[in-house]
């Protein structure tokens, strides 16, 4: 169902691109004590794991998006509220994204959902006691709610939520090649082409040469030559029609809050689904304004409230089993 939206835009950021560019550019990165842990895959990769300090708890795995990883200021942002609530928190990296290069030449894309269930499955086992839940932002959002609306009723998760969601990957490929936004691809484009430079620089398994990948100027050439190849897919109409979250919406069976400003330069307003798309378990909150992973509030730029960080632990705090209660035993007294 569809609820009203709770978020209003500070003042002072009127606008998606303020709002988007402000925490990536001027916000402070919360300092946390992060321990890393790499865990082995079937297919011989591996994925890394940066964990908040703590054993006990509830867990909130964090998915981030497009070359993201747990130093990004929404990961960071929110692990630094789970640790206020005495939960745990791990950012689990896409391949290729924990700062060294995967082994196996494919990388991660948009409906890259066999690791995060690997991951959630594996949390389950190691620690049946506690609840789980994941958040994931853009990229690591459509792969989360594409997961939740394809695997079926029996998931390790008590709750989801997904933030700033390109619901349809070909309005989103669009969108950023119109005005502003051109420098959202310019940036995440050179950032995809680093990484596999990287990689590819002393292998001949991918599916480009450097001087070919050079040549590659937006987002349907990279995932036409370079993401659909690597992923299994056709070609890029084929990834972006099966890699898409929207048809899916209406198998999610676990609850779900998805976030989404109309204003996300990413996209389109009509890139939103409709509710009549939802599932009775999702909860779509659209707000008018907050850009792309920004929910920006606050009387003033020293006292900036990331809204997302109040959002996202209350709703799942509504979903977690109540903490065992504490009895006190007074002492008879002496006769």
């Amino acid at each position: 169902m569809s609820h009203p939206p709770t978020f209003r835009p500070a003042w002072w950021l009127p606008g998606p691109h303020a709002q988007t560019l402000w925490p990536v550019l001027f916000r402070r990165r919360p300092r946390l004590a992060l321990r890393r842990e790499r865990l082995e895959l079937p297919d011989g990769d591996f994925l890394d794991l940066d964990w908040t300090v703590g054993d006990q708890g509830p867990i909130v795995l964090i998915l981030h998006g497009l070359e993201g990883s747990s130093d990004s200021h929404y990961a960071r942002g929110l692990l630094a509220a789970i640790v206020r609530h005495g939960w745990r928190g791990v950012v689990m990296h896409f391949r290729g994204c924990g700062g060294q290069p995967n082994r196996l030449a494919r990388r991660y894309c948009a409906a890259d959902t066999a690791d995060m269930a690997y991951v959630a499955d594996w949390l389950q086992r190691r620690e049946p006691a506690a609840p789980l839940a994941a958040v994931g932002y853009s990229l690591g959002g459509n792969a989360l709610l594409k997961w939740l609306g394809t695997a079926g009723p029996d998931l390790p998760l008590r709750a989801a939520v997904a933030v700033s969601i390109p619901f349809l990957l070909d309005d989103t490929a669009r969108r950023l090649q119109q005005g502003f936004s051109r420098l959202y691809q310019l940036h995440l484009l050179r950032a995809l082409k680093r990484g596999y430079r990287a990689k590819f620089r002393r292998r001949s398994d991918g599916p480009v040469t450097l001087a070919e990948l050079a040549t590659i100027r937006d987002f349907y050439g990279f995932d036409d030559r370079i993401t659909a190849p690597l992923h299994g897919y056709a070609g890029v109409d084929d990834y972006y029609a099966r890699a898409s979250c929207r048809p899916d919406l209406r198998q999610v069976r676990i609850p779900t809050l998805i976030l989404h400003a109309l204003d996300d330069p990413f996209m389109w307003p009509e890139t939103a689904p409709a509710a009549s798309e939802l599932s009775p378990s999702v909860r779509l909150e659209l707000s008018t304004g907050g850009g792309h992973v920004g929910f920006v509030a606050g009387p003033w730029p020293w006292r900036a409230d990331y809204w997302l960080e109040r959002r996202i632990p209350a709703f799942l705090e509504e979903r977690w089993p109540p903490p065992p209660r504490k009895f006190h035993f007074q002492k008879p007294p002496r006769t």
